[in-house]
């Protein structure tokens, strides 16, 4: 098999949300999402792919000197570069291979130039889709089919030596899952119930608004709640949680994410404990899967958090999600006293996978590792159908989805392309009784199907017609 990509196309459609999105230090009203098209030859057979995701503000990077334009031109900075390198690579015989040696290379070019490694991992992880959509696409096989019979090249030990002679499929489900539980978010200034909302700040636009309306509406059971760092603030709003959520979903489950916000584990284990002494949310707290990355990176994985975290021995479960910017950080994150990591398709696919098998390799030895799937507000037409494709072949069973809430469904989207992606997905998608085309939430789970049965999560390249100019480099 060879692979060789000829050119790269970068495309930018600015966005706006319909209610603010508040997590960490952000505040999203708008945003650009970015959408990379590839021309790449298999075996001589030219074929196109796609990838896409927001360039999210406050989250690769937490640093309040930069602007938001300035945050974003180091995002396409690290899309550019590795697409450059991408096409720098020559002819390569898997897509693991041409991720492995664009990842190496970005990687290297990030520590020289002072780029954040979440930064660079992004730019990588838009090549990485977009490679692995065009090769499913020329071989004719579905993701989860290429990942199992070893079309895709993956070799695990490179990425984790205890994985040596093993393969995906010997850890992977062997069907993908055909529905995956939404974990609805809860951000940081999202209205609880109707009553929270003021008159001018009520929404018309067809769609429920309120945490309340929300679970009437997709009848979820899972939630993701936000925290701020502010203790009284985050005790009061999980105090309103555990009064809502038993009224609304009686069988509701809940993580709690912190996006850094707790400076150091001392003062989130004082939170921790503020909770536990609260009667009223003694019910609630047995209804948490986990806490995520409630510290800052620079102190997640400090030897003085590792310290502390083996003298809390009644913790509860904590996983990384923005400290693990690197290859391995699963397996020292488990050896500071974590519980796990995070799955997000901006991060990478294949170490998504890596990460995933590490997890069920340890599991098979006794050890409880969790594999969390979170979310980039991820919209379509593209990284929403190819992040529920790796989460589905994954086996996650409930994944973090927000951008159906904080998005008025595909409205941003020419009603053509609209129509085009309901047609391809309509297990996944729906008509709204006002016209547009939005996300099908059933029994608070969404279908995976048509994704998985797709190249890696859509059939062809979704071209974002209103989209500002693109850069296209050859």
């Amino acid at each position: 098999m060879s692979l060789e990509i000829y050119n790269t196309a970068l495309h930018l459609l600015p966005l706006r949300t319909r209610m603010p999105f508040r997590y960490g230090i952000a505040t999203v009203h708008e945003l650009h999402h970015a959408v990379l098209r590839v021309t790449m030859a298999v075996n001589g057979r030219r074929v196109e792919g796609c990838s896409a995701d927001h360039l999210a503000p406050r989250w690769f990077v937490k640093e309040p000197s930069l602007s938001a334009g300035q945050e974003r031109q180091l995002l396409l900075r690290s899309i550019h570069h590795a697409a450059d390198l991408a096409r720098e690579a020559g002819e390569v015989s898997t897509p693991f291979d041409l991720w492995w040696l664009v990842y190496h290379a970005q990687r290297d070019w990030a520590r020289a130039e002072g780029v954040a490694p979440l930064v660079a991992a992004f730019g990588v992880s838009l090549v990485e889709r977009a490679v692995i959509h065009a090769f499913c696409t020329a071989i004719g096989k579905p993701f989860g089919w290429a990942l199992h019979d070893g079309s895709l090249g993956v070799q695990l030990e490179r990425i984790y030596p205890a994985l040596a002679g093993t393969q995906p499929r010997d850890y992977l489900p062997t069907e993908p899952r055909p529905r995956i539980t939404v974990r609805h978010t809860v951000g940081l200034s999202d209205p609880l119930t109707e009553t929270d909302i003021a008159p001018e700040e009520r929404l018309d636009d067809g769609l429920p608004q309120s945490l309340q309306a929300c679970i009437r509406t997709y009848r979820l059971t899972h939630f993701k709640v936000k925290l701020s760092g502010d203790p009284q603030f985050d005790h009061a709003r999980l105090r309103q949680l555990a009064r809502l959520l038993p009224q609304e979903c009686p069988s509701y489950r809940f993580t709690l994410d912190a996006n850094e916000m707790y400076p150091d584990i001392q003062s989130f284990r004082a939170f921790w404990e503020q909770l536990q002494a609260d009667a009223s949310l003694r019910d609630f707290l047995q209804r948490l899967i986990f806490v995520e990355q409630p510290l800052h990176r620079d102190e997640a994985l400090t030897e003085r958090t590792r310290e502390e975290l083996y003298r809390w021995k009644n913790h509860p479960p904590v996983i990384i999600d923005e400290s693990d910017a690197e290859l391995h950080t699963l397996a020292v994150a488990l050896q500071y006293g974590y519980s796990g990591c995070s799955v997000k398709s901006c991060k990478g696919v294949f170490k998504g996978i890596a990460n995933a098998c590490l997890a069920e390799h340890l599991r098979l030895q006794g050890q409880q590792v969790l594999v969390s799937g979170e979310d980039l507000t991820t919209v379509p037409p593209v990284s929403l159908q190819q992040d529920l494709a790796l989460m589905a072949n994954l086996g996650i069973e409930h994944v973090e989805r927000n951008g159906y809430h904080y998005f008025r469904g595909l409205s941003m989207l020419p009603q053509e392309q609209q129509e085009r992606l309901l047609n391809d997905h309509p297990d996944l998608f729906t008509r709204h009784p006002q016209g547009f085309v939005t996300l099908r939430v059933t029994k608070g789970q969404l279908h995976t199907e048509s994704v998985t049965a797709a190249p890696f999560g859509v059939a062809g390249c979704q071209a974002q017609e209103r989209s500002e100019a693109g850069d296209v480099r050859q």
